[in-house]
This record gives structure tokens, sequence and C-alpha cells, in this order.
């Protein structure tokens, strides 16, 4: 039997928030001791963007986790809203190491790095890599169209949140998530289509 997930407490909840206040307020060392608080956090949601991944994949959930925390120390000039706001940033910064992730091990496949492809290579997981990068071109030009639905994406399909949790991160209705997320999928669906 697997062991239940820790739930946060309301104590964390709101060193959480305190922490993001002091981040905000310019106090770099808050993001050390932010991190020990989000960590389990993270790993749920990189647990989740490594779910459709090859799996030959040079990335784990630790790694990922890892190099989304060195991603999230170069934001100096982000403004924490709320802890809604620190985990969509976080999941997107989760999304941009894989896609680059993704990225690399295409120009790899198509002769741009000194490793040969063997011809018995996993062809599946070329394409899931070819996917993820279309998923993710696909999303930017959705975000020209329409940021918001956007966020719905990368909050409920990336990050993992609920519909709730999507509302709550975006400052919008429950309902109001509910609709974009299925105006979103089907524009996705018709623009993956198309290219």
């Amino acid at each position: 039997m697997a062991p239940a997930e820790a739930i946060p407490t309301t104590t964390d909840r709101d060193q959480v928030t305190d922490l993001l206040v002091q981040l905000r307020e310019g106090d770099p060392s808050a993001m050390d001791r932010l991190f020990p608080l989000v960590y389990d956090e993270f790993r749920r949601i990189a647990h989740r963007h490594l779910l459709g991944e090859r799996p030959d994949h040079t990335l784990g959930t630790t790694g990922l986790v890892h190099e989304t925390y060195f991603k999230l120390v170069d934001q100096t000039r982000v403004q924490w809203r709320d802890r809604g706001h620190f985990f969509r940033v976080a999941s997107w910064a989760m999304r941009r190491v894989l896609v680059d992730y993704a990225r690399s091990y295409r120009a790899l496949r198509r002769g741009g790095g000194l490793r040969p492809l063997a011809l018995n290579d996993d062809i599946s997981a070329a394409e899931r890599g070819d996917t993820l990068v279309a998923l993710d071109e696909a999303l930017e030009r959705l975000a020209d169209v329409d940021q918001r639905l956007s966020r719905v994406v990368e909050c409920r399909y990336f990050g993992g949140l609920t519909a709730e949790e999507t509302a709550e991160a975006l400052g919008t209705s429950t309902r109001t998530v509910e609709r974009d997320w299925v105006k979103a999928r089907g524009w996705l669906r018709v623009e993956m289509d198309a290219h």
C-alpha cells in the first residue's frame, strides 16, 4: 500500500505565504527556507509532468524538482502574489525544463549532437518528445490568442491542479475554469492536428 500523500498543514501554508512575502520584499535567503516546505508538492507536480515522458528520460522526479529550484532561484524580479501563483510558476518552470530537454533530445536524434542514433531506439519515446515540443508551441500560440486559457492549461495539465485550485491561482471562478478547460483542450486539439 502506498503511503498517504502529505497534506500541507495550515502552519505550513502560513509559513509558505510568509516566505513568499519575504521573497517579494527582497530576501533571497527566503527561497532556501521555502524549498523544504514545498518540496513534497514540487515532487507531486514533477511526477505528473513526467508521466507522459519517455521511459529513458534523463531526468527523474528529483532531478526535475532540482532543475526547477535553480530556475526559481533566478526569478528575482517575480512578485509572488500567493501560493497558487508560486506553484503555477513552478509548474511553468518544470514545463520549460522538460521542453528544453525534449528539444535537445530531438536535436540529438536528428544528428545535431555527437551521440549516434541507434536503429533500435524507441520510436514512441521520440514521438513523445516531439509531442511535448508541439504541445508547448501550441500552448504559446494559445497564449497569444487567450492568455487565461493558456494559464488554465498550465495549471490543470502541467500543474495537476484541480479546477478549484486553478480558480484560486488565477483569481477566477471554478465555473470559468471548467469552461476555459473545455475550450482550451478543443483549441489545442485542432491546433496540434493542423501542425
